[in-house]
This record gives structure tokens, C-alpha cells and sequence, in this order.
């Protein structure tokens, strides 16, 4: 049941990348695109999650002091992914988002919630490394790397501020009050910014607010269900699992896009689905 409700955030956590692709191509790689891109895509974000909880407001100083802090980590990703891409190609930026965003809870998992190490997950995990090396093409910058060390820590720190709030014995409010108290901090947060980052000007694009809007949807929609799961997952199961699973859902999208997948990327997929497999089969989470 939980693999089914993660593998519904997979399914989401992919197809947000069409959202953010269409809207850079419109808006144009800045600061300020970034900053008015979580701005919009959060407020729609928030008024989903809203909804989802009844409308009800629910508040604890634990769960606003951790959605705060996932919030602005999640805006310090969205910054670092800005200056990378102007530096390193999108394999090699890829990568080290979805290793950050896998290894590091693992690690987390493991250490610090004394999650169990098995078998199983280490053959996971080593095979979506391997499948995530399989995609790496073309060169960069060395300038490029220290913000790709950015993007692998916040990318990863999202996934073990999730594990805190579902493990910490702290007066908390539901799933869905943390979500919509998260992506409320995110729109206070990137809109205090837009206040400061006036440039560049940009004209006013209904598409661009439309893509933005439907990727704050599907993200935060993709996020309450991650953090449901969590419920019964440890991390050390669960971050592999969708890191590998976004990479077999973007892949197949890619299919019926322009940016066809290369017989490389076909590879890295059905190692990463035999990742998946070993830990679903190995584990006990069915």
C-alpha cells in the first residue's frame, strides 16, 4: 500500500519537471525567475493543500519552526539550480540533485533514526548510483562544482527535514497542516525577496503562471503523499525508491517530447527499475 502511495508521488514528482522546463524556456534562467516561479507555484500550492486539510488552519511551534526551515532550504536548492545551470550541462546537474536527494537521507536513515541496513537497500542504492552515472554526457565548468555541492546538500536536506517532522516526538499538526504551513512559508519567503531582486523586469505571461501554478500543484500534492508514506517507510527505502522511480517516469516522458532518450538513458532506467525491484522485494513494506 505505502509503495503505492509513493509510486502516485513519483508519478508527480516527474511530471513537475514538464512544468519547470516549460517555464524556464519562457521566463529565462534569472534569480528573480526563480524567486517569482516558488512565489506563484506555492500560492496555488498553498490553496490545494488548504483545500486537501478542509480549510482548516492547524498550527504548533515545531511544525512552523521545520516547514520554515524546509521552506527557505527549498528556495536556497531553487537559487544553487539557477547558477548551476549556467555552468554545468542538465546531466551532470541531474545527477548530483538526485544523488543529494537519495544518499543523503539514506544516510540520515541510517545514522540518526537507526533505520535498518539491509541488503536490499544497499543494492538499490548502488544500482540508481550506477543508473545516475549511466547519464552523465558532455562537460562543464570546474567553476560549476561548488554549486553542485550546493545543490546536493539542499536537495538532500529536503528529504530529512520530511523524516524529522514524521519521527520527532514533538506536539505536530497533520500531514497536511505541515504541507500547507511549509508552502505558506514559501510564499512569504520568496515574496520578501521579489521585493528586493527587481530585475530583471518581466512582462506579464498567463502560460507562465499557468506552468508555475500546475508545478506548485503536483509538487506539493507529491509531498503531502511522500510524507504519508513516511508514516510506515524508513527513508532509507523510500528516497532511493523515488530517486529511481523519477528517473524511469522522466524518461518515459521524454519519449513523447522533442528530447528523445538515448540508448545510454534507456540503459540507466532498467538498472534503476532493477533497484527498485530488489527493494520492493526485500522489504517488508508492501
Amino acid at each position: 500500500m505505502y509503495y503505492a502511495i509513493l509510486s502516485v508521488s513519483v508519478v508527480l514528482f516527474g511530471v513537475q519537471f514538464l512544468f519547470n522546463r516549460q517555464y524556464q524556456i519562457i521566463r529565462g534562467p534569472s534569480v528573480r525567475t526563480a524567486m517569482l516561479f516558488m512565489f506563484t507555484a506555492f500560492s496555488a500550492g498553498t490553496l490545494i493543500l488548504w483545500g486537501i486539510n478542509k480549510f482548516r488552519f492547524e498550527f504548533t511551534p515545531f511544525t512552523l519552526i521545520v516547514a520554515s526551515v524546509a521552506a527557505a532550504n527549498s528556495l536556497a536548492y531553487s537559487f544553487c539550480s539557477i547558477k548551476a545551470l549556467g555552468k554545468v550541462n542538465l546531466s551532470i546537474y541531474s545527477v548530483f540533485a538526485m544523488l543529494g536527494g537519495m544518499v543523503i537521507p539514506f544516510i540520515a536513515g541510517i545514522v540518526f533514526f537507526k533505520e535498518e541496513l539491509t541488503a536490499g537497500k544497499i543494492i538499490c542504492l548502488v544500482l540508481i548510483t550506477v543508473a545516475l552515472a549511466l547519464t552523465i554526457s558532455g562537460k562543464s565548468k570546474k567553476s560549476g562544482l561548488g554549486v553542485c555541492f550546493g545543490i546536493f546538500i539542499f536537495n538532500g536536506l529536503g528529504g530529512v527535514y520530511a523524516k524529522l517532522f514524521t519521527s520527532l516526538d514533538y506536539p505536530k499538526t497533520s500531514e497536511a497542516g505541515y504541507s500547507v504551513l511549509m508552502a505558506l512559508s514559501t510564499v512569504v519567503i520568496s515574496g520578501l525577496m521579489l521585493i528586493f531582486i527587481r530585475r530583471p523586469e518581466m512582462k506579464k505571461s498567463p502560460a507562465a503562471d499557468s506552468l508555475a501554478a500546475g508545478y506548485g500543484v503536483v509538487n506539493c500534492i507529491g509531498n503531502l503523499l511522500l510524507l504519508i508514506a513516511l508514516r510506515k517507510l524508513p527513508a532509507s527505502a523510500q528516497f532511493p525508491f523515488i530517486t529511481g522511480g523519477v528517473m524511469i517516469v522522466s524518461t518515459v516522458i521524454s519519449c513523447f517530447t522533442k528530447d528523445k532518450p538515448s540508448k545510454r538513458e534507456f540503459v540507466s532506467v532498467a538498472v534503476a527499475f532493477a533497484g527498485l525491484l530488489v527493494l520492493m522485494i526485500t522489504e517488508e513494506y508492501m
